[in-house]
């Protein structure tokens, strides 16, 4: 998969996760509590809330994009605390991923990217998406949806994987 595809990928992943949150909030009006009571919400004690699953997941979209393209990301200082906000700043992100165009992903295969995290070091792009970015985005993803089926939010198979991005290309 290309560097363009897979960020374009996260964006539907994120815009997929926005339409879970708003079906958690729908949920949680129905069962008739708050609920940003979701965003406390976890699967385990030594994991993050839904809260930090939600930004997890937008940080990781947004730096493997910053990072392919040689460009800055934007900062969040992760202080959400409600679905609302949550929301916001998963519509920040897409918006941040949709400033790219596939060309602003040449040569991002053989960029040096150094997160942080790495303390100075480096691997290339390529081994950067296929080794990290893509599993850690979708565990986050996919950790999210958890807590909220979890919860008892009514998602299926179809509302993870976006029917209706899977219908734009299918072909008869």
């Amino acid at each position: 998969m290309s560097m363009a595809a897979t960020i374009a990928q996260f964006g539907r992943m994120l815009e997929n996760l926005d339409r879970w949150l708003q079906a958690g909030v729908q949920h949680a009006e129905t069962r008739k509590f708050d609920p940003n009571v979701l965003a406390q919400a976890r699967l385990a004690p030594d994991q993050y809330p839904l809260i930090g699953q939600v930004q997890s997941a937008c940080d990781t979209a947004k730096f493997t994009a910053a990072y392919l393209a040689d460009r800055t990301p934007p900062s969040h200082p992760d202080t959400e605390q409600t679905i609302d906000e949550l929301r916001a700043r998963i519509r920040v992100c897409r918006e941040f991923l949709g400033t790219f165009s596939d060309g602003d992903f040449a040569g991002g295969e053989e960029r040096r990217v150094s997160p942080r995290w790495l303390e100075g070091r480096w691997v290339l792009g390529a081994e950067y998406v296929a080794r990290f970015a893509i599993p850690n985005f979708y565990f986050h993803v996919t950790t999210a949806y958890a807590i909220l089926r979890h919860n008892g939010v009514a998602l299926g198979k179809m509302d993870f994987i976006g029917a209706g991005t899977w219908a734009e290309v299918v072909r008869e």
